[in-house]
């Protein structure tokens, strides 16, 4: 170890959290951290990352580690703040409907806190995942037709700076110094602002019972038709989902409802009957359909492609059209799922799944495909409001998309992101690399 490291481990230490050496296990993509701290609450944080401010430690924070992979990995990282020993639930007012808990307080942990009162917090995310690590990830399932992401359910959210200030916003806190409305600032932002200490999130009764109502099309017109008919009907579905395992394949939609025992039955049937009103029968599911969540929820492994599409519910048909256009194109053969009533799609491509065989007879190499898939989409989806992201990809599909807009394209008011990470950050230490600096 250098002078200057052994100087830097030191200091680390010295701001109380337990410090160790950075193995492979902790690598993000190629980069292996320096050192790995574990603070086990706010103050703590804080003097830690005043520490490696003075040592100019280029910081990456971390909770489950599940999405640590999602976006660009980061260009440097000296040191990783594992948050997963802050992991209590401070406060659960169940009379307002609110809990407070630490960063790296897991979903599922919290789950059975809150259910002892009948309360959730409606995001259906994997019951370990942290969180800190689920806001600052952007996560959120199905349900967020009906009760968002986690932006719309954070309440209060307590952050330390790079430099080791400390900010709180939201809560029982009015505002704080600067006004930012600090919880939408930080929620999706992927560690690159500063480290999540505390959330507060809005709490939701937990529904008597649930129902899910199913059906198959093989088209893309009339699977549009039924998405937009469940999520704008009066039955108020709690999650419209779509999923299509191939290009050429049937479209299957699910529809979630939720509240008393008799209302979901009579709501089921009412539903059942909307859908089936489109040529296809429909079935009533006490549980959930085997896909259901689907991506994001379930795909985070390794070599995983994830490609989200965004765009007005009233462009599905649109991007279904653009998603065949692209992948006949390219050559490749993406599942495609997601929340379709709430305009989110995500085409998902395994790892080690080669594309299909082009009409030429050859086969392009999958990182290929899958980076001419993406630059096809994003050019067809320009006149249809829609927006393409790469969420996850391995290193091979990241070099062959650096010449079709990166992992992020086209990012509006990217001029005030930066602005906004040049003063929380102004050292650019905050997970470095992770941010659009070059698109």
């Amino acid at each position: 170890m250098s002078a200057d490291l052994a100087l830097a481990r030191k200091a680390l230490s010295g701001a109380g959290p337990e410090v160790r050496d950075g193995v492979t296990a902790d690598a993000i993509g190629e980069m292996t951290p320096a050192f790995v701290a574990s603070p086990e609450s706010t103050d703590e944080a804080a003097a830690l990352l005043r520490a490696a401010a003075e040592h100019e430690l280029a910081v990456v924070p971390r909770g489950s580690g599940s999405r640590l992979g999602w976006g660009a990995p980061p260009s440097r990282c000296d040191l990783i703040v594992d948050m997963t020993r802050m992991d209590a639930v401070i406060e659960h007012a169940a009379g307002d409907l609110v809990a407070r808990v630490q960063a790296g307080a897991r979903m599922g942990e919290i789950a059975a806190v809150l259910a002892g009162a009948g309360q959730e917090i409606a995001l259906d995310v994997p019951a370990g995942a942290t969180a800190a690590g689920v806001v600052a990830s952007g996560l959120a399932g199905p349900r967020r037709l009906r009760y968002g992401s986690p932006r719309d359910l954070l309440i209060g959210i307590t952050i330390v700076r790079a430099d080791g200030t400390v900010a709180r916003s939201g809560g029982k806190v009015v505002k704080n110094v600067a006004g930012y409305d600090l919880g939408k600032l930080f929620a999706g932002s992927a560690g690159t602002l500063g480290l999540i200490t505390e959330v507060t999130f809005r709490l939701h009764p937990l529904p008597a019972a649930r129902a899910f109502v199913t059906a198959e099309f093989a088209d893309a017109p009339a699977a549009s038709d039924a998405v937009a008919a469940a999520a704008n009907s009066p039955l108020i579905a709690s999650a419209v989902e779509l999923s299509r395992p191939r290009p050429d394949g049937p479209l299957r939609v699910a529809v979630l409802l939720e509240g008393s025992a008799d209302g979901v039955a009579a709501r089921a049937r009412d539903m059942a009957e909307l859908l089936g009103a489109g040529g296809s029968a429909a079935e009533v599911w006490a549980t959930a359909p085997p896909w259901w969540p689907g991506p994001p929820v379930a795909a985070a492994g390794a070599g995983i492609t994830l490609v989200r599409v965004s765009f007005w519910v009233s462009a599905l048909g649109q991007v279904l059209d653009a998603v065949d256009a692209a992948s006949r194109e390219a050559g490749v053969s993406p599942a495609v799922a997601g929340s379709a009533g709430a305009g989110v799609l995500y085409a998902h491509f395994a790892p080690g799944v080669p594309g299909q065989t082009l009409p030429s007879g050859g086969e392009p190499a999958p990182a290929d495909g899958i980076a001419e898939f993406v630059g096809a989409l994003r050019g067809s989806l320009d006149h249809a409001r829609g927006g393409v992201a790469v969420l996850a990809a391995p290193a091979d599909v990241r070099a062959a998309l650096a010449t079709r807009g990166g992992m992020a394209g086209n990012v509006p008011g990217l001029s005030l992101m930066r602005a906004v990470k040049d003063q929380f950050d102004p050292g650019h230490r905050m997970a470095p690399g992770r941010f659009p600096e070059v698109i």
